[in-house]
């Protein structure tokens, strides 16, 4: 299978989504005045609200929380030291540059997905890209064909991904066999999982926040005790990314390899056009009520993502010198650390990976679980994305990284591929959207909501009764 793994991704990383990613994401930024950034402010102040007690969609927080869970994960520890290892301290650059035209995507991507939601049986609120393609695009197929991929990279594939990464660091720090890591992840996973995305959101809103304030502080002494080396650190990575010092940190290549490693190790850290956290934005109940309010909630998870996250692993590893040995993965991450804390050092990554890469195994599920129910697959497909989830969690433990790696890699482009001609085939929706909502906040209105009178040329492919001044709420079964 590796030789045809290998193809599929020549095709698509060296000659499709290198270019398109960024062009998307500029060509977003540019016609939305860099959302990204005029709306900072807002995005902060969307984060503190609720629900608005509408049961039907799980908070903007939770929202945020689980798709960090699922960002936030082994793409921060292990895919920025493959990125370093690979492309040298370059790739860096070429992630942030992702990153910052990437939220004006996930902003899109995550506000069509609010507009276009539905009730699904038990009143809750569902939807995601295969539900913008079958309704705004009036394209099932192609949804059908998305939630497929979705469900084999996040179902499947990406649990093997973050299973691999704990192995390879308990491993390292503790000397603990495969087999005892895949029977323990399984044990963990299996009742958070079973439990549906509501436990999974109830439990990513107290454990994601905790986890990455810790990380960050723990980056933050790093770089403030070494805060004289920081401008020279910041200098290599510009300079590697242009090819202008190619001979460090083991860089392999010059301008190429820095940016295709910088580029693929940035879409599966932060996911911005892959289609995955839209999923989670759809059921939220965004407070004001408006798509465009979840968009920016999903678009701030990219900056806390890549532009804090990763950078503070990318200055951990590169100030602690130990980049050209060579190593790869979490090793490498376990090394700087051991530089920088001593023996407690690759024990604390070790202990930080586990819980990143676990609430990644559980976010992952979260999107699937949505994808399965567009596929119609009811209470018998659910059991059997359970069944399969744990279960690659269970072989990633065993696997060899490349392989899980490589699969990752196809998986995850055949999706950005379906789901960025999808948004930018939806790019005007999403356009007058912003407009809208920029509108009404210029006109004073601190909390404005989408009244779908004001967009007549939707018809039926959206749920009026959701989207309206007075919002229809149908009792959730089960609730009073």
């Amino acid at each position: 299978m590796s030789p045809v793994v290998g193809a599929v991704n020549g095709v698509l990383w060296n000659y499709v989504l290198v270019g398109v990613l960024p062009l998307v994401g500029i060509w977003f930024s540019l016609r939305l005045g860099f959302v990204q950034l005029r709306r900072f402010p807002q995005m902060l102040r969307n984060l503190r609200r609720g629900t608005d007690d509408d049961r039907a969609g799980i908070s903007p927080l939770q929202s945020l929380c689980t798709s960090l869970a699922s960002r936030v994960g082994t793409g921060n520890l292990v895919g920025v030291a493959i990125a370093l290892g690979v492309g040298g301290p370059g790739a860096i650059f070429w992630m942030w540059l992702v990153a910052f035209f990437g939220m004006a995507t996930a902003y899109v991507e995550s506000a069509l997905a609010q507009l276009y939601k539905q009730r699904d049986a038990e009143g809750h609120y569902r939807g995601g890209p295969a539900f913008y393609m079958a309704r705004g695009l009036r394209a099932p197929w192609l949804g059908a064909i998305f939630s497929v991929c979705l469900v084999l990279a996040f179902g499947l594939v990406f649990s093997a991904v973050q299973a691999n990464s704990i192995s390879g660091a308990v491993s390292e720090a503790w000397g603990i066999g495969p087999a005892w890591t895949a029977g323990a992840l399984v044990l963990v996973a299996a009742p958070v999982i079973f439990g549906g995305l509501r436990r999974v959101a109830r439990m990513s809103e107290v454990v994601v926040p905790v986890m990455a304030l810790g990380y960050l502080a723990l980056a933050g002494w790093v770089v403030l005790t070494h805060l004289g080396e920081v401008p020279a650190m910041l200098a290599l990575i510009v300079r590697s990314a242009f090819g202008l010092d190619q001979a460090a940190g083991g860089v392999l290549g010059g301008l190429a390899v820095a940016l295709l490693n910088g580029v693929k190790r940035g879409l599966f850290s932060n996911e911005a056009g892959m289609g995955s956290a839209p999923n989670i934005a759809a059921s939220a109940t965004p407070v004001p009520h408006h798509p465009a309010s979840q968009g920016l909630i999903q678009a701030f998870g990219v900056f806390v993502d890549t532009l804090l996250v990763c950078t503070a692993t990318a200055l951990m590893i590169l100030l602690s010198g130990v980049l050209p040995v060579g190593s790869e993965g979490a090793v490498l991450t376990q090394q700087a650390m051991a530089v920088h804390f001593g023996s407690w050092g690759p024990v604390f990554i070790a202990v930080a990976l586990t819980l990143f890469a676990l609430t990644s195994i559980l976010g992952n599920y979260a999107y699937a679980e949505s994808a399965v129910l567009f596929l119609r697959g009811g209470a018998t497909g659910l059991l059997l994305l359970r069944i399969g989830c744990l279960g690659m969690v269970a072989w990633g433990a065993f696997a060899k990284l490349d392989i899980v790696w490589e699969t990752a890699d196809a998986a995850m482009g055949l999706m950005a591929v379906v789901n960025l001609a999808a948004v930018m085939l939806l790019s005007g929706v999403a356009i007058k959207l912003t407009r809208d909502y920029d509108r009404k906040l210029r006109a004073g209105d601190p909390s404005p909501r989408l009244d779908a009178a004001d967009f007549p040329e939707l018809g039926d492919s959206i749920d009026r009764s959701i989207w309206t001044k007075t919002p229809t709420r149908p009792p959730i079964p089960g609730n009073p």
